[in-house]
């Protein structure tokens, strides 16, 4: 007859394992229906399961600026509990998606036109990058901090991007750093300069 202490071990072992397995199936939280419509929609019909907000990219004049057009739960409530959405990756000659995390997904690139260098850093600081060319798909691993570069200075380029998540995330570097309320002190040590320093990084991102 097993032990109690022997018992307990296979029981913590158990449930670690079952801990394990969860944190590798995890995603958005699974629901219990088919799909979760706002409480507040009487009638729910095909309009529901239809986003439209791309429809202002076609034909419009090439954007200025780098630009995100998202479909997330937040812009497209029939994704919530589906474990997915999109976004559109706009990049003007010579601009970049500084670096930035997506915690709750991996995201799946794909560039649909002119090229990129992107990249992105592991949890041992390794980097990795790549050149991507039109055709090319890259994978930016969950909760790692990534970024896109179009470091052509003639030419525009076009990514479309896949997460696992009705609302990956998006925390970008630059302006959880320097245009939160973190103490310039704090800050200076941290990358070992002065206050000056820092205070010029956050005048830069002021609109």
């Amino acid at each position: 007859m097993a032990s109690a202490s022997s018992t307990f071990k296979f029981l913590s072992l158990l449930a670690a394992l079952f801990a394990v397995a969860e944190m590798a199936i995890s995603g958005d939280p699974d629901i219990l229906s088919d799909f979760v419509a706002p409480l507040n929609l009487t009638t729910v019909d095909g309009a529901f399961f239809t986003f439209t907000g791309m429809r202002a990219l076609v034909g419009a004049p090439p954007a200025s600026a780098f630009k995100v057009s998202k479909a997330s739960a937040a812009e497209f409530p029939a994704l919530i509990g589906q474990s997915v959405s999109y976004a559109v990756l706009q990049f003007p000659a010579g601009t970049t998606n500084p670096p930035h995390t997506h915690p709750r997904s991996a995201e799946l690139l794909f560039l649909v036109d002119g090229s990129l260098q992107v990249g992105f850093v592991d949890t041992t600081n390794k980097l990795f990058t790549q050149t991507l060319q039109t055709g090319d798909m890259f994978i930016f691993p969950k909760g790692l901090v990534h970024f896109q570069y179009n470091a052509d200075s003639q030419n525009s380029a076009l990514a479309f991007s896949a997460f696992g998540s009705a609302s990956a995330g998006t925390v970008s570097l630059p302006t959880t750093l320097f245009a939160t309320s973190i103490d310039d002190n704090i800050l200076a040590k941290a990358f070992k300069t002065d206050v000056a320093t820092v205070q010029a990084l956050k005048a830069g991102l002021k609109p």
